[in-house]
C-alpha cells in the first residue's frame, strides 16, 4: 500500500469516529500492535493496514442502537468502501473478513493469519491499566456505573451479579482475556500486563467496599428511629 492509499483511508476512518472510548488513538494503536505482531509473520500487508484502521468504523452504529453489532456493520462498511476505492474482490473480502471477526463477544473465530492478528492487536488494547480506563470511559458514554450494590447496600464485585458495570465487565471479559490470544507475541505482551490490571481492580474493589461499609455504619449511628 502506498502513502496515498493509505492517508485516503485513514482519512475516512477519522470520519467514522465519533467514541471516546474507540477513538483515533485507539485505531492507532491497534494498527501499531497490528504491525508489531505482523511483524513475525508472512502476511497480505494491505489487507493489515485496512482492517486495522476500519476494524471500528460500525461503533457509531452500535452506540445508537444497541442492537446492532459493529464488527458486522463496520465489516461490510469496510468492504463496500473499498470496493468503491478499486480493491480487487479477494483483499476487500479479506478486510470484511478480519473485521467480522475481531469481536471478543463473537462466537465467529478469525480464521486467517491477518484476522488472527487484528483480533489480537485489538484485545491488546483492553489490558493493563489501558484496558481498565478504555473500559470505564466506554461505561460512562453508555451510562453504566463502575459496579453495583445488592438490596442491602452492599457492593457487588462482578463475579456473580449481571447487571451491567465496570467490575461486571472486568469479571467477564478484562480478566480472562490473557487466555485468549492466538500469537505468542500478542500474549507475551498481554501478559506483561495483567498485573497492573488484577492490582487495579482489586485496590478499587477494596476502596468501594470500605467506603458503603464504614458509610453505612456511620449513617446508622446519626439516624434516630421514630
Amino acid at each position: 500500500m502506498n502513502k496515498q492509499t493509505f492517508s485516503v483511508i485513514e482519512k475516512y476512518m477519522r470520519k467514522c469516529m465519533n467514541d471516546g472510548a474507540h477513538d483515533e488513538q485507539h485505531i492507532y494503536r491497534v494498527l501499531y500492535s497490528a504491525l508489531d505482531i505482523a511483524s513475525q509473520y508472512v502476511v497480505n500487508m494491505d489487507v493489515i493496514l485496512a482492517a486495522a484502521l476500519l476494524h471500528d468504523i460500525g461503533r457509531e452504529s452500535q452506540l445508537h442502537d444497541s442492537k446492532l453489532d459493529h464488527a458486522i456493520v463496520g465489516s461490510e462498511m469496510a468492504y463496500e468502501y473499498l470496493k468503491g476505492m478499486k480493491w480487487s474482490e479477494e483483499n476487500a473480502q479479506h478486510v470484511k473478513d478480519c473485521i467480522r471477526t475481531h469481536r471478543y463477544r463473537n462466537n465467529e473465530e478469525p480464521k486467517t493469519i491477518e484476522a488472527k492478528i487484528l483480533y489480537d492487536a485489538d484485545k491488546l488494547d483492553a489490558t493493563g491499566t489501558l484496558g481498565i480506563a478504555r473500559t470505564i470511559a466506554y461505561k460512562g458514554i453508555v451510562s453504566e456505573p463502575l459496579y453495583s450494590i445488592d438490596e442491602f447496600g452492599n457492593v457487588l464485585d462482578g463475579s456473580i451479579d449481571s447487571s451491567p458495570s465496570f467490575f461486571q465487565e472486568y469479571n467477564w471479559k478484562l480478566k480472562k482475556i490473557y487466555e485468549n490470544f492466538y500469537t505468542n507475541k500478542a500474549a507475551q505482551i498481554a501478559e506483561a500486563r495483567r498485573k497492573a490490571s488484577i492490582d487495579f481492580y482489586q485496590s478499587m474493589l477494596e476502596e468501594v467496599k470500605h467506603t458503603h461499609i464504614i458509610g453505612k455504619e456511620r449513617l446508622g449511628s446519626v439516624l434516630q428511629e421514630k
